[in-house]
C-alpha cells in the first residue's frame, strides 16, 4: 500500500482540504471504512486498476470517515495530482466512479489540475418552507428557494444574505444526515454571493463538527450547475483552511479546479 497525503483547493500555500490517495491496495469495502475512520482525514479515495474487457480502467473509491461516498472531487483532485503531476505522466486521464461508474476527465493544464464531469440528474424533493430552519437549528430566511441539484454527490442548496449569516450557521448534523439519507441527498450547502460571480459557502454533511468541509469541490459542481455559470467559490473560512474553488461552465462539461499540493 503506499498513502499519498494532500492539501487541495487551498487559497495560499500549506492550506487546502485533507485528502489521502491509496494506491496498491486490496482490501475490502469494509476494511477501507476502517481505515478512512482510523485516519480521520476529511476524505480518502483508493485508485483500483480494474479489467475492463482489453483494456484496464482506474476506478476511484472514495470513503470519508462515516460512509463510503459516491463522488468526492477534493479527493478526485488529489488523485489527479499523483496520476498527472508525475515526470512523464500524461496531460488528461479518464476515469471513472467506484459506486455509480460515473466518467470523469483529469486534465492538466497550465493554469492547474481540473477536473470535467457533467451534471447528474438530482433526486426530486420537495423541501418543505420549515426544513431548512429545522436542518440549520434557527430560523432561516432563503434569498432563493432550496433546491437539489448534482454532479454525482446531490447537495441540499440552501442560499443565505450574507456572510455573517453563513459563519454563525451551527447546525443539526445528526437531523441532516437522517434527513439526506431518507432523500438520498449528500448533506446541505449553504451559501452567499459576495461579489460578481463570487460566493462563499460551507458544506454540513459530517457528523463530526471538527471535520467539517475546507472545501466541497461537489458543492462547487452543483452550484454552478444550477446557477448555469462559470464562478469562485471561497469555503474553509470557519475551519480556518481558507480555499478557493474554481468552476468553469460549459454546456458539455463543468470543471472544477483548483490547488493541490503535498502534505508536510
Amino acid at each position: 500500500m503506499i498513502v499519498h497525503s494532500l492539501k487541495c483547493f487551498g487559497a495560499a500555500p500549506g492550506g487546502g482540504n485533507a485528502a489521502l490517495v491509496v494506491e496498491n491496495d486490496y482490501a475490502s469495502e469494509t476494511q477501507r471504512q476502517a481505515f478512512a475512520r482510523e485516519r480521520q482525514v476529511s476524505a480518502c479515495v483508493f485508485l483500483d486498476r480494474q479489467a475492463d474487457g482489453a483494456e484496464r480502467c482506474l476506478v476511484l473509491d472514495y470513503f470519508y470517515p462515516h460512509t463510503r461516498s459516491p463522488l468526492c472531487l477534493h479527493a478526485t483532485l488529489a488523485a489527479a495530482h499523483v496520476l498527472l503531476a508525475a515526470p512523464g505522466a500524461p496531460a488528461a486521464l479518464t476515469v471513472t466512479t467506484a459506486m455509480h461508474g460515473q466518467a470523469l476527465q483529469l486534465v492538466r493544464r497550465a493554469e492547474g489540475l481540473f477536473i470535467g464531469l457533467a451534471p447528474q440528474p438530482a433526486p426530486a424533493v420537495l423541501v418543505e418552507k420549515y426544513v431548512p430552519s429545522e436542518l440549520m437549528g434557527q430560523h432561516m430566511h432563503l434569498l432563493s428557494p432550496p433546491v437539489v441539484a448534482s454532479v454525482g454527490s446531490p447537495k441540499l442548496l440552501l442560499e443565505v444574505a450574507d456572510r455573517t449569516t453563513l459563519r454563525a450557521l451551527r447546525p443539526n448534523l445528526e437531523l441532516i444526515a437522517d434527513w439526506s439519507a431518507l432523500h438520498k441527498v449528500s448533506g446541505c450547502y449553504a451559501y452567499c454571493r459576495v461579489g460578481e460571480n463570487e460566493y462563499e459557502g460551507r458544506n454540513f454533511n459530517h457528523l463530526d463538527p471538527a471535520l467539517e468541509d475546507s472545501a466541497t469541490g461537489v458543492a462547487a459542481g452543483a452550484l454552478a450547475a444550477h446557477l448555469r455559470q462559470s464562478l469562485r467559490l471561497h469555503q474553509g473560512h470557519v475551519t480556518q483552511q481558507p480555499c478557493l474553488i474554481e468552476v468553469q461552465y460549459g454546456t458539455q462539461a463543468i470543471w472544477v479546479g483548483g490547488m493541490v499540493q503535498r502534505s508536510t
